[in-house]
């Protein structure tokens, strides 16, 4: 049997000509450099620190389909999702699996000179741009590599010096399965399509490469908004990749929320530069999804830059949940601050792994971190492993973990009040993680989260049929 890397790179191999001509110059100038690294690195094993709670190779083993030839997919979006958050004014875009999809644009429109647009299209008109950023910072691991050596399009988001995007960017990003297909097919990880079944399991199933490339440029801020949606219930594997340069004084915002399904399997990995003074905020809340695991690394390379990493999980059945962070102090009198909350139920099972790199020169540096987690059964198992790394002598940092089960004196105590034991459980459960859905500045956002936080305890979330429920 083959190990799980070999496939891909025979998929390099044979169709390397395919994925080029279906992409952009500048995205294909790296392509062979990332295949090399795959063949190199392949895919991580919990043998690799940083990925040590998650099979990746099994998540990677079944034969999925991929569209090399970029074969229009027939979905509407805005029929597919129809979850809106009342009272939030966004500039809405649509990623239909990993391409941008243009043939509607949002009715507002954006400051001159700012771009939300097809990374392909974005390349062939300014490759100047595009080389000087693109796989720049995304490397040194598997999943990186293989997404850089497969990945034909994605999202570009360029906010040019001194501009400042009042309005929320939102972006859908829609997992949805073409038409069914012919009986004229080529091996599934050549064709065009999906084959009618994949791996071996039950019904079709898709691999889709995304990449995203935000550029703010000096003095410049943003918010933006990511919504993960599945139209199709059946088998997504998703590699996601983003990269984010942050300049001088600049800011941004970066939200995201996965609610797909349990048959959706995600690994993402989201790499921030900052320079002086620029502040990040990004927030990650898992509602609803199969097996997800997030990597975050941010680089803090200019005095005075702060960021805050914040995460919230509400996981139950076999669902799998995996947040891994890295936040590297490379220079003087920086801040950072991460909070990561988790609620387990069923045989669930979650991961947290953040650690805070200090450097000699990182002399003034705050850092903060925390991660709380509930466990509602016996058979949930959180794993957790905060980290410190300092080389420096003056610094301000702090980190702290805890696991454990609901307050049994609380809950008595709700009880003898007329509350019933489940709602008891269910108020102290929403309070837990509310904290994090807190830290939302988004008015709006918030308020729409903390309902959908109560719906997901409620069991009612997953009943959702591309959110028609959360009308």
């Amino acid at each position: 049997m083959k190990k799980s890397e070999e496939q891909y790179i025979d998929l390099f191999r044979e169709c390397s000509e395919m994925i080029c001509e279906n992409s952009a110059e500048a995205m294909n100038a790296v392509r062979e450099a990332a295949f090399e690294d795959f063949q190199r690195l392949g895919l991580p094993t919990k043998k690799v620190e940083r990925y040590r709670y998650t099979d990746i190779p099994k998540i990677f083993a079944p034969d999925y389909g991929l569209n090399l030839k970029r074969l229009r997919i027939p979905v509407d979006p805005y029929e597919a999702f129809r979850c809106d958050v009342p009272n939030l004014s966004t500039s809405l875009y649509f990623v239909v699996n990993d391409m941008f999809y243009d043939e509607e644009k949002p009715k507002s429109l954006l400051p001159e000179g700012v771009v939300v647009d097809s990374l392909r299209k974005f390349s062939d008109e300014h490759p100047e741009i595009v080389s000087k950023y693109y796989g720049k910072i995304a490397k040194n691991d598997g999943i990186t590599a293989l997404n850089t050596m497969l990945a034909q399009d994605g999202l570009v988001v360029y906010v040019p010096k001194d501009v400042k995007v009042e309005k929320t960017v939102q972006i859908i990003n829609i997992l949805s399965l073409p038409l069914p297909p012919s009986e004229k097919r080529g091996n599934n990880l050549e064709g065009d399509t999906p084959p009618p079944s994949g791996g071996g399991r039950e019904g079709a199933s898709l691999m889709l490469n995304r990449r995203v490339l935000v550029i703010v440029e000096n003095e410049a801020q943003i918010r933006l908004l990511f919504c993960d949606h599945a139209a199709d219930d059946r088998d997504f594997l998703t590699t996601q990749v983003v990269e984010a340069f942050v300049g001088d004084d600049a800011s941004l915002e970066l939200y995201c929320l996965e609610e797909t399904h349990y048959k959706n399997a995600r690994v993402s990995n989201v790499y921030i530069e900052q320079q002086k003074n620029s502040t990040v905020k990004h927030n990650v809340i898992t509602l609803h999804n199969g097996t997800t695991r997030n990597q975050t690394d941010v680089s803090l390379l200019g005095e005075g830059a702060e960021c805050g990493l914040y995460g919230c999980v509400i996981a139950d059945k076999q669902q799998h949940v995996d947040n891994n962070t890295l936040i590297a102090h490379h220079v003087a009198e920086c801040k950072s601050t991460e909070l990561y909350k988790y609620v387990l139920d069923d045989q669930s099972v979650g991961a947290f792994a953040g650690r805070v790199l200090v450097k000699h020169d990182a002399q003034k540096t705050e850092s903060q971190m925390r991660n709380q987690n509930l466990c509602a059964t016996r058979e949930a198992r959180m794993f957790t492993q905060p980290m410190l790394e300092i080389y420096a002598d003056d610094v301000k940092c702090a980190h702290g973990s805890t696991v454990g089960q609901l307050n049994d004196a609380a809950v008595f105590y709700m009880q003898q009040r007329g509350i019933s034991l489940e709602q008891a459980r269910l108020l102290l459960e929403i309070a837990f993680i509310n904290e994090v859905i807190d830290q939302i500045e988004l008015v709006p956002l918030r308020d729409r989260l903390h309902y959908l936080v109560e719906k997901r305890f409620r069991g009612e979330l997953s009943k959702c049929v591309g959110c028609k429920l959360c009308q």
